[in-house]
């Protein structure tokens, strides 16, 4: 029988919750444990696909093509398993799915109500992420912060779920701020103490508290706690601020959280193995080298827009021993090649990571012409491979002002345009090209050497298409298109051979990368850029 941990926030939003998931998951599995995580967000949007970066950050696409949280992604990353839709609840979907039911009349005439029709099919989620794959524990992860209305009904079904399957199989952790007054050089419990106390009104008593913090907790606090809010002193720890959220699972293990969880849920407390973990934490802490990575993209402002980006240029960097130092640069302030040059100067290597629509894409354009002509290791994702072909293509193939018919409906040459299965697509909401797809790659080519094998899957997220009717005259101008769909129609991977290192791909690797195992093209930019500078490693 599964075990279930629900995982809720207090004080403040952003306090790290799915850190804390990912973390508890990283040394569950550590101990040989199977573990899943779901997220619950009390939102009404049905997903985040039509959600501005800025609003929410990210979009993580799963395998199966479901557009969900960013948390996702750090499951994914410190679990090392493959996530689905059913992973990532929305009050939308709930509320959706309850409205259909209700029209098609499968509440027979009912009154349909929060209880038991919200909560029932909340729960029936539950139940369905445990089913798949079979965890022995399932970390359920619920968005926002306790006291908000819209997380109600998930609270609600989970009291109910709760004590409908009985003692020791499930566990509440709370995680809490202890806010820091630097004029009195006091941590205050007070803010935590009554997040307990609403928590516990809605008829849920936490088994455990996680306090995030500035500082160390003192023992007294930490006892006053554990009094106030009825739980036990051994379940109170404590996740101070750390430099990389790497070294949060063994941070956490110091302070024996897998042992409590599993006393709590009457399991066995299997000996660790976190060897493997404990090197890259050192790799981490102790870089033998730096490397300067610049990132040009339209959502600068808000870094977790690209977080999945960052982290999989810092997997491929742990490998190496090398520290990544990410250069911000927002593609709308480059209006010139000199502009380009200016941004990249002391610059190692470029990425042109995903995005949708045309403000900031002349800027891409100048920053990939720029990286291009002076051999700066190079690697494009998704849109950036499509300004890729528009960029080769105006400035090599001298097809003059080619573009994508996304921002240019009128361009003589459409190298990039509408999907043909997506022209009498209305809506926006989960209708582009989702998930994962299958990817035949060129023999000889640098796409088939850093992956080492003919067949790969990779997942997307786009509308848009390099068009076969340019397929030639690229070619005869030197563009490689080194990786194809199957059947050959589509392309997703292109290359400049007379380059040290320049690739991008229509896909998104960096939803498949690990923190042990970099994805094959970032790892291979890396490398590049390594090899390139003569950087000693």
């Amino acid at each position: 029988m599964t075990k279930y941990i629900f995982i809720t926030g207090g004080v403040v939003s952003s306090l790290g919750k799915g850190i804390v998931a990912a973390s508890l998951g990283r040394l569950l599995v550590s101990r040989g444990y199977k573990v899943s995580i779901q997220k619950f967000d009390p939102y009404i949007n049905v997903d985040p696909g039509t959600m501005s970066p800025f609003q929410h950050g990210e979009v993580f696409v799963t395998d199966d093509g479901a557009e969900t949280d960013l948390d996702l992604g750090h499951y994914e990353r410190f679990i090392d398993t493959n996530l689905s839709k059913i992973n990532n609840v929305t009050s939308g979907k709930v509320y959706q799915t309850v409205i259909e039911k209700e029209r098609k009349g499968e509440y027979l005439g009912a009154t349909v109500q929060m209880i038991p029709h919200i909560t029932g099919e909340i729960k029936s989620r539950i139940l369905s992420a445990s089913k798949i794959n079979n965890p022995d524990i399932l970390i359920v992860e619920t968005g926002g912060t306790i006291g908000d209305i819209e997380s109600l009904p998930f609270i609600e079904a989970i009291r109910q779920f709760r004590s409908e399957i009985g003692e020791h199989n499930s566990m509440s952790i709370h995680v809490t701020l202890l806010p820091y007054l630097p004029t009195s050089g006091e941590l205050k419990t007070k803010p935590s103490q009554h997040s307990v106390n609403v928590l516990r009104s809605y008829g849920i008593q936490p088994e455990m508290l996680v306090l995030r913090t500035q500082i160390p907790v003192s023992k007294n606090e930490k006892d006053k706690l554990a009094l106030f809010c009825s739980v036990n002193k051994d379940s109170v720890i404590e996740c101070k601020d750390l430099k990389s959220i790497y070294e949060v699972p063994l941070y956490l293990e110091e302070q024996n959280i897998t042992k409590q969880v599993l006393k709590t849920l009457n399991l066995e407390d299997r000996p660790a193995n976190l060897d493997d973990w404990k090197v890259l934490v050192d790799n981490i802490k102790n870089p033998k080298t730096e490397i300067n990575i610049a990132l040009a993209g339209k959502y600068t402002e808000l870094n977790d827009a690209y977080i999945s980006v960052v982290e999989s240029l810092k997997h491929a960097g742990f490998k190496y021993g090398a520290k990544i130092n990410l250069k911000w640069i927002a593609s709308e302030d480059i209006i010139t090649l000199d502009d380009a040059k200016n941004s990249l100067k002391d610059i190692d290597g470029v990425v042109v990571p995903g995005g949708f629509g045309v403000r900031g894409i002349e800027g891409k354009l100048k920053v990939i012409q720029y990286s291009r002509e002076n051999n700066i290791p190079f690697l494009g994702l998704c849109l950036g491979m499509q300004c890729s072909v528009i960029e080769y293509s105006r400035n090599v193939a001298k097809l003059n002002k080619a573009n994508s018919t996304e921002f240019d409906k009128t361009t003589e040459y459409k190298v990039v345009d509408l999907m043909e299965e997506q022209k009498n697509i209305a809506g926006y909401g989960a209708t582009m090209r989702l998930g994962s797809y299958p990817c035949k790659l060129l023999k000889g080519s640098l796409a088939e050497k850093l992956y080492g094998c003919e067949i790969i899957n990779e997942r997307h997220r786009h509308r848009y298409e390099f068009n076969n009717e340019y397929k030639k005259i690229l070619e005869d101008n030197g563009l490689v298109i080194s990786g194809t769909s199957p059947d050959g129609l589509l392309a997703e991977i292109i290359e400049i051979p007379k380059n040290d290192f320049f690739i991008a791909c229509q896909f998104h690797p960096e939803f498949k990368s690990r923190p042990q195992k970099p994805h094959p093209l970032f790892r291979g930019l890396i490398e590049a850029i390594i090899n390139k500078i003569g950087k000693d490693i």
